[in-house]
């Protein structure tokens, strides 16, 4: 998500104004629609700091996908429908035989 849409979102939720909101932050109403339009990109403090007079914080989140080993994936799609067909129906029966074993 850009800045530009994340400040939006966070001040629409926050029924604030650019104006408003700016003097809660101490940043000028010019910056606000600016970074909003997209035609500047805030720095990390800045962005921070409008999104915490709107109530909201910044959280670091892992970007999907990275770090996931798809070696396995790969060596799947390299079988034929009907291959994995037959794995899949394997590991279905493997499952049972575990599932029979807990229930005891």
């Amino acid at each position: 998500m850009s800045a530009a849409s994340l400040l939006r979102y966070a001040r629409a939720k926050a029924s604030l104004s650019q104006r408003e909101l700016g003097r809660r932050a101490g940043v000028t109403q010019t910056s606000i629609s600016r970074i909003e339009e997209g035609k500047t990109s805030p720095r990390f403090e800045t962005l921070e700091r409008l999104l915490s007079a709107c109530g909201f914080e910044l959280e670091p989140v892992p970007t999907k996908g990275l770090g996931i080993d798809r070696t396995g994936l790969r060596s799947l799609l390299r079988l034929s429908p009907t291959e994995r067909a037959r794995n899949a129906a394997k590991e279905a029966n493997n499952l049972e035989k575990i599932r029979r074993h807990l229930i005891r």
